[in-house]
């Protein structure tokens, strides 16, 4: 053997011999790694107003494998009643502890005036089809792993909360007029917080009108809960002569307003008429 070649025949047996160490390294990898799994958890309403919502859905991947992931790619498109909306990526970062259970959550945040002509409308609906669809890459030892995120279903639509009056109180009556309080009862007919920036209108009190009313910022209610707030007017008799019988001395009247209710931006009309009792 050629003394002078000795040199390159040493390194390319050591290059097969590296290349079969790999080889035989990364099959053992493959052989020893467990693919991870992705199930489908929930889908929820993280913020919702009665202009927009975020809907949350939920994936749980299980890692097998002593070591933590990391994601590589997110191809990812959510659809509401087959309009496409904008979708976000997992907030919480993109890694995945070993040997457990992570969440993913992709938010989508939804405006309803973008689904629906007429949001009044759209609100009037027990529940929106959504459908999500795409891929999620999982950077492993072996390589990406490609995992599907196909899942379809529908999410409660926001209610507009209800609005009732209780049995006003007359506070002060004059020759002129009177004071009255009304009192307002407004509950979240929803199972998740719902903000009301407020709700004003006209009030009439057995057909004459007497006055505004405004409640101001009634802030966060809570789910299923309710929030009251007592509302003084003071009333012209001149001005509601129809009215004047039943505020001075007490009785029942027709109450009706007319005004809109605000929560996210989203201005929704509000009718409410009662024959309430004025009390003294």
């Amino acid at each position: 053997m050629n003394l002078k070649n000795r040199p390159l025949l040493l390194v390319a047996t050591l290059g097969l011999v590296l290349l079969a160490g790999c080889a035989s390294m990364q099959k053992m990898l493959k052989n020893a790694f467990q693919k991870p799994r992705l199930t489908f958890k929930t889908a929820r309403l993280s913020q919702a107003s009665l202009s927009d919502a975020t809907v949350d859905l939920v994936y749980q991947i299980e890692n097998p494998n002593p070591l933590g992931l990391s994601l590589a790619s997110i191809d990812y498109a959510f659809f509401v009643e087959d309009k496409q909306v904008v979708a976000g990526t997992p907030p919480k970062g993109l890694n995945i502890a070993a040997r457990g259970k992570s969440e993913l959550t992709f938010p989508a945040n939804v405006k309803f005036a973008d689904i629906a002509p007429v949001v009044t409308t759209f609100l009037t609906k027990d529940s929106a089809r959504y459908k999500a669809q795409g891929s999620l890459g999982i950077q492993t030892p072996i390589g990406v792993l490609k995992f599907p995120l196909e899942h379809e279903g529908v999410f409660e639509v926001p209610k507009i909360p209800q609005v009732q009056f209780e049995a006003p109180r007359i506070t002060n009556v004059t020759l002129q007029g009177a004071t009255v309080e009304f009192p307002l009862v407004v509950k979240n007919r929803n199972s998740f917080p719902l903000p009301v920036a407020g709700i004003s209108g006209g009030l009439k009190v057995a057909g004459a009108s007497v006055g505004n009313l405004n409640t101001g910022d009634l802030g966060l209610l809570e789910p299923g809960g309710t929030k009251q707030v007592t509302l003084p007017l003071t009333i012209n008799f001149l001005s509601a002569a129809s009215a004047a019988s039943a505020l001075r001395s007490g009785g029942s009247a027709q109450v009706k307003w007319d005004g809109k209710l605000v929560s996210g931006g989203q201005n929704v009309p509000l009718d409410v008429s009662q024959l309430l009792n004025f009390r003294r």
